[in-house]
Parts: structure tokens; sequence; C-alpha cells
């Protein structure tokens, strides 16, 4: 018998062929109000899902009694409830290598856009405001030679680094559990604590998956002990961030600015005050949204799901003890 695969975002047509040659596939562009019932059902019978940024509860694992495997098109995972996922012996699947190059760019661009103000003096001469030379209200703030702080070195941090060391002779400060040698040999990066990089980066960058550590792990202390001319930019997840604190920050001159593409809640209000904030720079959570590299991640979702359906290795596992919950079954993968 055929598994069953359910997608609940769009995939590359011939991602859709290899999985419908392998599986009986049913695909939802979406899932909204109007076609959850119809979703529910379809993870009725679901062996394997895929697909992104729906919250995958608990209590909608319930509705999926045989599900074997879930494969997330993204690096992160934090959409899914691993817990409820390990407990059932379902394997999850992620997609963190596609994603690293693209991101780190965009980290970059918001970096550059930040402290050289390209959003905001693009669109003062676009409003007729342009009609001399341009006074020192509106210079923005070098980037080479400055200090980088990343909060989280790992794959995309890393890139992240390499790009500031080797194209801009930053000096590179960095949070991580463990030692990195290769960061420090590499790029001269040095290790140190979470306020120690805060009170010497010129540029800091939060660079952790969200977790219960990490929620709100900057906030209104941590801004603080920011310099008053640096710049925070956030890339991972919004929560990692505590708004409410950066908009104070931002609005009352304690940091310079800020580079954003992820928020504690998205879409964006339309009214939230990071919108008409000049020194904000505001993305629409774009980090990896390249073709290339959207289709990267849609294949090698695809291809995990696959292996782990037909019981083969799957090297990006989230939850690797589910393994040996398979194993105490009789599943062999």
């Amino acid at each position: 018998m055929r598994k069953r695969v359910v997608l609940y975002r769009p995939v590359p047509a011939d991602v859709l062929e290899i999985l419908r040659a392998r599986f009986d596939v049913t695909a939802f562009d979406e899932v909204s109000e109007a076609n959850r019932p119809q979703f529910v059902q379809a993870l009725g019978s679901a062996h394997g899902i895929m697909g992104n940024t729906l919250k995958i509860t608990a209590a909608l694992l319930d509705a999926a009694p045989e599900l074997e495997v879930a494969s997330t098109i993204s690096a992160g995972y934090d959409a899914f409830d691993v817990e409820a996922l390990t407990r059932r012996g379902v394997v999850l699947t992620n997609t963190p290598d596609e994603v690293t190059e693209t991101t780190a760019d965009l980290v970059f661009a918001l970096l550059l856009s930040s402290a050289r103000r390209v959003v905001e003096l693009a669109n003062w001469a676009r409003a007729g405001e342009w009609r001399g030379g341009v006074s020192e209200h509106y210079f923005g703030m070098d980037v080479h030679g400055r200090t980088l702080g990343i909060v989280g070195l790992g794959r995309i941090g890393a890139a992240v680094a390499r790009r500031a060391a080797q194209g801009f002779g930053m000096r590179i400060l960095f949070t991580k559990r463990r030692p990195d040698p290769h960061a420090e040999s590499a790029w001269g990066a040095q290790r140190c604590e979470l306020d120690a990089l805060l009170a010497q980066s010129d540029f800091v960058c939060t660079m952790v998956p969200l977790s219960s550590e990490t929620h709100h792990l900057i906030g209104a202390r941590e801004l603080g002990l920011m310099k008053p001319d640096a710049i925070l930019i956030n890339a991972s997840r919004g929560p990692v961030v505590d708004e409410a604190a950066l908009i104070a920050a931002l609005e009352s001159g304690q940091i310079r600015g800020a580079g954003l593409d992820v928020f504690e809640r998205e879409p964006l209000p339309a009214d939230s005050p990071l919108y008409s904030l000049p020194n904000v720079v505001a993305l629409p959570h774009i980090g990896s949204a390249t073709r290339a590299t959207r289709e990267a991640m849609a294949r090698r979702a695809a291809e995990n799901l696959i292996a782990a359906l037909e019981g083969r290795h799957v090297s990006t596992i989230v939850n690797p003890q589910v393994m040996e919950l398979r194993r105490a079954r009789g599943v062999c993968m």
C-alpha cells in the first residue's frame, strides 16, 4: 500500500512530481480557517506531512494517528511541538544547510542598510527632499573596521562572521556554548559572555534559534548595555527580542537603530511603530526568499521525507531520540 503524504505549502512542480511518484499526495497551498476541516481530515490517514509556518501542535497531532514523519521546509522548527512529536515517535526533519548563505547575505544587507541609512535616505530623496548636498544630519556610520557581535555562532552566524571579517575587516565577538577554534583562527573571532559582547559591539546580530531559553534574550536590560551608537540586527526569530523594549530604546535614542527581518507577530501589524521609526529597516521575513534557495529547501525537504518514510538515514533529524523509540518498537530506519 502506498503511503499518504499531506503538503501544506506550495512546492515546485518537479518536487511535487517526485513525491507523487512515490506516495498518495494531498496538497494544500496553505491552511486557512476555510479549509482547515479538510486539512484535518487529510491528516487522519497521513504518514508524512511537509510544509512550513503552520503551528503543528499536540492537538493537531492527535488528528494524525498514522503520522511517521514531519518534514519542514525551513531551518527553524519552533512551529512544531517537538516534545509531542517525539513522544509519538514521529521524526522531524529540517533544511538548515540550504538557507545558510542566502540568509547571511540578507543579514549583511540589513547591517549595511541600517548603518548607511539606505532606506530612510532613499525615501527622503524620492519625496523630493534632495535639493543640494547631504548635510551632516543625514550621515550614516562606517561598517568597515567596526566590531560585530554575533549572538549564536551557528551555520548562519559563521557565514556572517566570514563576510564581516574577510570582506569588511571587522572585529568579531561571539557567544556560543563551546569554543569555536575555526572562527578564532580563521577570522580572529573572540568568544565572550553576552553582556561583554553587548557593551563592546557596534553591531549586535542575533542568530539563535527560538526556545524557552532565548525568548526575549534581548530585552530592556540588554539593550541598556549596548553603545548609544550601536545597531541591532535580528534575522533569527522575532521573539528573541523583546519588541516593546526595542521600540522604547529606538524611540528614546538609547541605541542608534535596528535592522529587522523577523517580529514577535507576523505579519507585522500595519500600525506598528517600527514602520514609522526612521532608524528602523523592517523587512517581511525574507531571509531565505530567493528562488534558488526556496527551491533547494523544497527539494531537500522532499528528500528528507522520502528517506524517512522509506526507512533510510536522514542527516538533519531534529529529534534523533525518536530513533530509540522506533528501535524499541521494532521499526528500522
